[in-house]
């Protein structure tokens, strides 16, 4: 989205809501200059992110906030590696930050990337946050950690190590160095007519150190964060492009899964496959895993396939426009934007709008986990106790419905004490309570940092997946795609 029509599209949000009633909670009175408002919560959101870094140069899984002074967690991710790096680059982008102070965090990030430990070329799930080793128990509890070089989290670090590369010329030449052994065809399952389900072009969800294998479990939903990984693949040439096309948009008809498809077989590129789609709210849209937000957006962020592909734009803002029926119509929370984030009350867990996903089992908006199978009567919006909803998930729809997330985001940050100066949104409220979770999160906080970013400057992120591979090898492929919706 360009972002005069994002500025012309949340011109009315704030004049609309000061009309509303007043706020049931403490809250800041939300800025009249929607440009303004997006760059106080960028900045504090990034204030965030910084507090969250080690001497080491990587950022704590999370924080905990409510004492003295905010505590960091001793373990981190590849993930929210790729996070901080991305989000200080957003930084400089936008003048927070001068180009020298970029350059020395980086560098600090990257050293200490230069010297963890890795296999096969990829990095383990979970690290020290102040040394950078290998994490083997976990803090507190002393539990061994089950060692896994997670395909899709080694994907967000590669993300942000290119973002870095492509930013500072000066460190360029060590990101290169880090990057050549990563060959995605490693977690690749070529497909195989003769035994599809062992071998159905997908990538394996990743490597179990203890069993010095590849597991037994593949990504298989297109629309999900985890077609992250394919991207790089395609794009470096080391995963087939048939690989796009064997992914599922759902599952065949007569497959259990959370609703009967509509859609048909089609044929691309010599795959035949279904070309299927879910219907909520009289929208089509294809669906993800579970129905959260951060599933169906988080590549968007930096693979525009919604500018390269209507049929892309369509489904992603249909999801949008779903989880916000949902929140306001179906459950009558008043609020909106459900994915995976911390319990208020503590812990974390998986929210999403469970005719938005395909699994079964459903994702659902709230704590309480009210599922209601296909077809059965939905429930009066009563039976949806303690719903939870996460700023991360608004900010991420703000690419696609910038109006409607917008009104969303400044209501949650009025209703509620949802909102810290100088640090951003917390990262999730019981809507049903008014309880505020007392963490911020280093993914979520990069998420949210990331689609501040691209609304305020659009591109800002997206440099390095508009050339090179990504437009001889992977642009095509998307702007193939017809979901037929």
């Amino acid at each position: 989205m360009h972002r005069r029509t994002l500025l012309a599209a949340t011109a009315g949000a704030t004049g609309a809501l000061a009309l509303g009633a007043a706020p049931a909670h403490a809250g800041r009175r939300p800025s009249g200059d929607p440009e303004a408002l997006l760059k106080r919560w960028f900045a504090d959101t990034y204030r965030s992110l910084e507090t969250m870094v080690a001497d080491s140069g990587l950022p704590a899984d999370n924080i905990r906030l409510g004492g003295e002074r905010p505590v960091l967690t001793d373990n981190t991710s590849t993930t929210n590696i790729g996070c901080w790096l991305w989000s200080t680059v957003a930084a400089a982008g936008l003048g927070l930050i001068g180009e020298r102070e970029m350059h020395r965090r980086l560098a600090r990030t990257v050293a200490t990337v230069e010297k963890m430990e890795r296999l096969h070329g990829f990095w383990f799930n979970w690290y020290n946050t102040f040394t950078g080793e290998v994490l083997d128990n976990w803090p507190g509890s002393g539990a061994p950690v089950d060692h896994l070089l997670s395909t899709v989290d080694n994907a967000w670090l590669d993300v942000g190590l290119r973002i870095a590369e492509a930013a500072d010329q000066l460190l360029a030449p060590r990101i290169r160095k880090l990057r050549k052994d990563i060959d995605w065809s490693f977690f690749y399952e070529p497909y195989d007519v003769a035994d599809p389900v062992a071998h159905p072009g997908h990538m394996h969800t990743g490597f179990r150190v203890a069993d010095n294998a590849l597991t037994p479990y593949f990504y298989g939903a297109l629309v999900s964060e985890t077609r992250m990984a394919g991207y790089l693949g395609i794009a470096d040439g080391t995963v087939t492009g048939d690989h796009y096309w064997r992914m599922l948009r759902t599952f065949e008809p007569g497959q259990k899964q959370e609703m009967p498809p509509g859609g048909d077989w089609t044929t691309r590129d010599g795959v035949r496959y279904f070309n299927g789609h879910y219907t909520y709210r009289g929208r089509n849209s294809v669906p993800g895993w579970g129905g959260d937000m951060f599933g169906q957006l988080m590549p968007e962020l930096f693979v525009p396939s919604a500018q390269w592909n209507a049929s892309w734009r369509t489904s992603l803002t249909h999801h949008a426009l779903g989880q916000r029926d949902h929140g306001l119509i179906d459950t009558e929370y008043g609020y909106w934007g459900f994915s995976p984030c911390n319990v208020p009350e503590g812990g974390y867990q998986e929210y999403g709008v469970q005719y938005l996903g395909i699994n079964p089992g459903g994702y659902c908006s709230n704590t309480d986990r009210t599922y209601v199978p296909y077809g059965e009567p939905k429930p009066d919006p009563s039976a949806y106790t303690n719903g939870v909803v996460t700023p991360h998930a608004g900010c991420l729809a703000l690419m696609v419905t910038p109006r409607e997330a917008l009104r969303n985001l400044m209501r949650i940050e009025r209703d509620f004490d949802s909102y810290e100066d100088g640090m951003g949104f917390y990262d999730s409220v019981n809507v049903s309570t008014g309880k505020v979770s007392d963490r911020m999160l280093s993914l979520d906080q990069g998420m949210a940092a990331a689609a501040l970013a691209q609304v305020l400057k659009p591109g800002l992120l997206q440099r390095p997946f508009h050339s090179g591979g990504f437009r001889k090898n992977l642009q095509p492929l998307i702007a193939k795609e017809h979901f037929g919706l």
